[in-house]
């Protein structure tokens, strides 16, 4: 008489406190939260030891388990796409106050779309544009932005927005990139060797990117809209000026708890 298969172990998941231990030892600060995350995410237990050993190895959460948490909505983030910051909130938070019924917003350098998505959020019933050169980034920005009508566009900043968009946009969130290129070997690895260079990158003094928008917005603002970009504290005396020397009333807005700083130029 046969004996009857024996049956398979069914496996099992990897206890929370290894996760933990795995992770800490890889040097994550924040290794009981993260553990909760992977632990939320992985489907099977295979799936959950590949994601920790993708995060031990220095790959950011935000990129292992698909997606970052900002201003309150959970935001698609690919391999290589630019994380969206906790401190970006700031740049949400006063372009919101802008908004009105209707308004023509513009997410410049948009990344994952983050930036369109909140102001969206806050305010539903805009009619919201956006536009990065990375197709990485705007295949991701069109999933995040599909649900609030979002239209997508992949180019170098305004260069491939439809033309009928010219002079009517509100409020142009244009998160552009402000790392001295110098600078760039300083920022912590998960951004360093997991994000596009292209959205580090702002120049020999941080500023190229935010110059060339400067120059071009006006043609793209209505009367009295808005440009907003964040910046670093050191950067905004030459910030401010290059957005006054392009016709700009400009100012800047500062959170100290996030370490925030945002430049403000309006189309008079």
């Amino acid at each position: 008489m046969s004996e009857p298969l024996a049956r398979s172990p069914r496996p099992l998941w990897p206890h929370t406190d290894d996760v933990v231990t795995a992770l800490r030892t890889a040097g994550c600060v924040f290794a009981e939260e993260e553990a909760s995350l992977l632990l939320a995410a992985a489907r099977t237990p295979d799936e959950l030891t590949a994601m920790v050993a993708r995060r031990a190895g220095g790959l950011p959460l935000e990129h292992v388990v698909g997606w970052a948490e900002f201003a309150g909505l959970r935001i698609e983030v690919d391999a290589g796409v630019f994380v969206p910051r906790r401190r970006t909130e700031f740049l949400v938070a006063r372009a919101a106050a802008l908004l009105r019924p209707g308004a023509v917003v513009l997410d410049l350098c948009c990344g994952s779309g983050a930036v369109g998505a909140a102001l969206a959020a806050a305010l539903p019933g805009v009619e919201l544009h956006a536009a990065d050169l990375d197709p990485a980034a705007v295949r991701c920005a069109r999933r995040n932005l599909a649900g609030a009508g979002g239209r997508v566009y992949e180019g170098d900043l305004f260069a491939p927005l439809p033309a009928g968009l010219r002079g009517r946009v509100d409020v142009l969130a244009a998160n552009v990139p402000y790392v001295p290129t110098g600078d760039i070997p300083l920022l912590p690895s998960e951004a360093r060797d997991h994000e596009a260079p292209l959205a580090l990158d702002g120049g020999a003094d941080g500023l190229d990117l935010l110059r060339r928008v400067a120059r071009s917005a006006r043609a793209w603002l209505a009367p009295g809209g808005t440009l907003l970009s964040e910046t670093s504290e050191p950067q905004v005396p030459p910030a401010l000026r290059a957005l006054r020397a392009a016709g700009f009333t400009a100012t800047t807005a500062h959170d100290p708890d996030l370490d925030a700083t945002v430049l403000m130029a309006t189309r008079e």
